[in-house]
């Protein structure tokens, strides 16, 4: 990739990207799927496919204060379940990344967004809100699971998209805040840490990216407060309203970009 340094960035640029990280951090402690507009800026500020490599080490970071808060509430029945699919769509997502321009990634993960949020709003209005995670055990449930599971490791792998996916995925199964959180955390560290050979290998992550890196994950800490504190003050109802809106938002973007 074109080698990108802290020296390369006027001050407003390294100001949008430690806002990103900063609002990194705040999602991953508060609202997933919010750091869609984190992408966004890291794309807007920098090429966009370097960006995605740059901005991979930040969300680990977010992912690893994310899981220290929360690793008490994660529901692993629902990540083992996971994890085969996703591996798919991380592979089919590296495979994507070799041929696929910045426009055809964008498009293509903006209308997945759009098209998650949308059936997950039907889906909430058809079935009760009650519904428990352990209901994910049954046939239709195992077949939800295989399928947000390899969407969710393509768009992770092609462009750090994949929190709004799974965010649809944790909703739909009926997750309460706190065990949304919880599984989410730990899902997006092993996921994100597995995409770091991939990303290296198709030369998106170097020295000079890791050394910038280095510098913008000081903003994810206070970002990663700041949701702790705001999710304690968030109802449930509130919380699964701004996850969809923060998807909406993030699809929007993409498309628009």
């Amino acid at each position: 990739m074109d080698t990108i340094t802290l020296w390369h960035l006027t001050g407003w640029e390294f100001a949008a990207l430690a806002f990103a990280a900063l609002l990194v951090g705040f999602s991953k402690t508060a609202v997933s799927g919010a750091n869609t507009v984190s992408l966004a800026i890291f794309a807007a500020v920098l090429p966009a496919r370097a960006s995605t490599g740059i901005l991979l080490p930040v969300l680990i970071a977010g992912d690893v204060l994310a899981v220290l808060t929360y690793r008490r509430h994660a529901h692993w029945p629902t990540l083992w379940r996971l994890f085969p699919a996703v591996g798919v769509g991380v592979v089919v997502g590296t495979v994507f990344l070799v041929w696929a321009n910045d426009a055809v990634v964008r498009t293509s993960i903006g209308v997945i967004l759009l098209f998650m949020a949308g059936v997950t709003v039907w889906r909430r209005r058809q079935a009760d809100a009650t519904e428990r995670p352990d209901e994910v055990t049954s046939r239709t449930g195992r077949a939800k699971a295989r399928s947000y599971g390899v969407l969710g490791g393509f768009t992770t792998m092609v462009a750090n998209a994949g929190g709004p996916v799974m965010s649809m995925y944790l909703l739909s199964a009926g997750f309460r805040k706190l065990g949304f959180l919880g599984t989410s955390a730990f899902f997006f560290l092993i996921v994100n840490v597995s995409k770091l050979p991939f990303s290296a290998g198709l030369g998106l992550i170097d020295g000079p990216s890791l050394l910038l890196d280095a510098v913008l994950v000081v903003f994810v800490v206070p970002g990663a407060f700041l949701g702790k504190w705001a999710v304690d003050r968030i109802n449930q109802r509130l919380f699964e309203r701004l996850v969809i809106a923060a998807t909406v938002v993030g699809g929007l973007q993409l498309l628009l970009a």
